[in-house]
């Protein structure tokens, strides 16, 4: 379990969260700009610090006596932006994190990229980057994994490809996930809950109905399944929605 009760105050916004996550779900934090995703995130990270309550598995990562530093949590954060060291190549990337060349091997042979071990950075596209910086994060063989929109900047066909490696790779290794997304196609696809956040404060939780026949569709600001033959793209809104059945 995961349970977190912290308020984090900046000048103009609080985050305040006090909830209890399961673990080996797979969650989807979706919000307008500036809710709160990627603070959540950060607190979550040891990244940033906050006031409250923060323990997995009956450990406590922080309280008002205790922080336990970033680099001792069991996350493993996949940033927008990849963040890969550009003088390493792809398997010190991974080394880098952890010496052990086995589990390097055996993650990026998940991802189809062991015939890219000695490429730099710079010579990656996209998709290649962002496996390269998925499999880093998992170097730790850590508990939870943070994926911060980790395919809003792929075409279809690698985000396709690399959705299917994610939940590889959430289900091998045991891992509680959770993923900022914009895309409720991703959502749906992926998530088993996901987490409506507004204003600073989680406004529900829900789990996502998964099924061929119907479609995700974003209606007055919710996001229903519907049935795909009464699809009309004049009822879809882009907004913040709700899970609902």
């Amino acid at each position: 379990m995961i349970e977190i009760n912290i308020v984090k105050t900046f000048k103009n916004f609080t985050l305040k969260i006090n909830e209890t996550f399961k673990q080996y779900e797979f969650y989807a934090l979706y919000g307008k700009s500036g809710s709160g995703k990627t603070t959540f995130f950060r607190v979550l990270s040891g990244l940033e610090k906050s006031e409250g309550i923060i323990k997995v598995n009956e450990k406590v990562w922080q309280d008002k006596k205790f922080f336990l530093p970033p680099q001792k949590r069991d996350i493993g954060y996949v940033f927008q932006d990849y963040a890969l060291f550009p003088n390493m190549n792809v398997l010190e990337n991974l080394l880098f994190v952890k010496k052990d060349k086995k589990l390097a091997m055996k993650l990026l042979d998940i991802v189809e990229m062991t015939p890219f071990i000695n490429r730099m950075p710079n010579t990656l596209s996209g998709g290649q980057k962002q496996r390269v910086a998925l499999v880093r994060a998992l170097m730790k063989e850590p508990k939870i994994l943070l994926l911060d929109e980790a395919l809003s900047a792929l075409d279809e066909e690698v985000k396709e490809k690399i959705k299917k490696e994610i939940l590889i790779i959430h289900n091998e290794f045991k891992l509680t996930t959770f993923m900022i997304s914009h895309q409720k196609e991703d959502i749906h696809d992926l998530a088993t809950k996901v987490i409506n956040i507004n204003n600073g404060n989680i406004v529900s939780i829900e789990k996502v109905q998964k099924t061929i026949h119907l479609s995700p569709t974003i209606i007055n600001d919710q996001l229903v399944f519907i049935p795909n033959e009464k699809l009309s793209s004049d009822s879809i809104k882009n907004s913040h929605f709700k899970i609902t059945t």
